[in-house]
């Protein structure tokens, strides 16, 4: 299948089918209640900077999708609507763009309607090893930073999917000794671990999005479509592999600035994530079906997360994001117990992150 029908394909299957795995972490987080927060909400600020960027708040429309046709508007209504909020977003994977030119403006339609906004590219780390393709990548949206996809979870599972990881770190070295624009290394759903972000920090990267688990299952979305029931199977059974978000969270927050994606679906969420070290989050399902509808219902979901976040602020006595850092939060679970097989006193972490 070409790459840009299987873009489409994977469209209809997140507007279709339940996608989404089970256990972000954050279900096992807390934020304490301050009954006397002594801060007036009209005054909370949420704005952040992003390589340089002011963004009215630390959030972003995550990548998603482009290269064929019908992506066009999907795109565009993400677009205008981060433009209009001052906020961010990702492009899907270019790759198939870089393969047939045709389909560039899938993707040139984001810098045409957001000339302001804080855009990245997306490549996937097989075609990183060509910097060429890179550059490319980037000259073609204009974009702030490029991000390097890992989704070899969601390769082996595909029927077409590319198995063959070797180089990829020296090809993310080379990528950050060549390109003018930061680098973010992005998992798409199963999670960034302590040590590799300790290599990607050693060859040049600025950012992780740890894409963790809890979000969109891409074995799931390739189960979907495979008709080889063996592949099916096995993509069913690593529905739920990965490392949940939270917990990735806190494996790279103190080795790189990081990105907290996957499952996070309020902005109760993205306040959570703040907490727990995270400087920003993203998200992508949620978006999906109203940018299919219009610039204006992405705008809405959008002004939902962003009130989410303001309230848990407030709620918590905070007037600006770094309050957010201190704040008194609770841990519980599977997120205690992880905290604690990994080294941490669970007590300390709650009081002195």
């Amino acid at each position: 299948m070409k790459t840009s029908d299987r873009k489409l394909e994977h469209i209809r299957i997140c507007l279709e089918e339940e996608v989404e795995s089970s256990y972000t972490g954050f279900e096992d987080i807390m934020l304490v209640h301050n009954a006397l927060p002594e801060v007036n909400f009209e005054e909370i600020d949420t704005h952040v900077k992003i390589f340089g960027k002011k963004l009215s708040a630390p959030f972003l429309i995550a990548s998603m999708t482009g290269g064929h046709p019908e992506t066009k508007e999907i795109n565009r209504n993400l677009a205008i609507a981060v433009e209009e909020l001052g906020l961010g977003m990702g492009v899907g994977s270019q790759r198939a763009a870089l393969e047939d030119a045709r389909l560039s403006d899938s993707f040139t339609v984001v810098r045409d309607v957001a000339p302001n906004a804080f855009i990245y590219a997306n490549i996937g780390v097989a075609q990183a090893k060509n910097v060429e393709l890179i550059e490319k990548a980037v000259e073609m949206i204009d974009a702030d930073a490029i991000a390097i996809h890992l989704n070899f979870l969601q390769e082996v599972i595909q029927p077409e999917g590319d198995v063959d990881a070797k180089g990829c770190i020296e090809a993310i070295e080379e990528v950050c000794n060549s390109v003018k624009v930061p680098v973010i290394v992005k998992e798409t759903g199963a999670g960034i671990s302590r040590s590799v972000a300790l290599k990607l920090k050693e060859v040049g990267v600025k950012a992780v999005d740890v894409g963790g688990k809890g979000g969109t299952s891409w074995s799931g979305v390739e189960a979907y479509r495979t008709e080889d029931i063996v592949a099916k199977n096995v993509g069913i059974d690593f529905w739920d592999w990965g490392i949940p978000t939270a917990f990735s969270v806190v494996e790279c927050k103190d080795i790189l600035p990081t990105i907290a994606t996957g499952g996070i679906r309020s902005g109760l969420d993205i306040a959570k994530a703040l907490a727990i070290g995270a400087f920003a989050a993203s998200a992508a399902l949620p978006f999906l079906r109203p940018a299919t509808q219009s610039a204006e219902d992405v705008k809405l979901e959008l002004e939902y997360f962003l009130h989410g976040l303001k309230v848990a602020m407030f709620l918590t006595g905070c007037s600006r994001l770094e309050d957010l850092r201190s704040v008194e939060i609770c841990v519980f679970g599977r997120f205690k117990e992880w905290l604690e097989i990994k080294g941490f006193n669970a007590r300390e972490f709650c009081w002195r992150r």
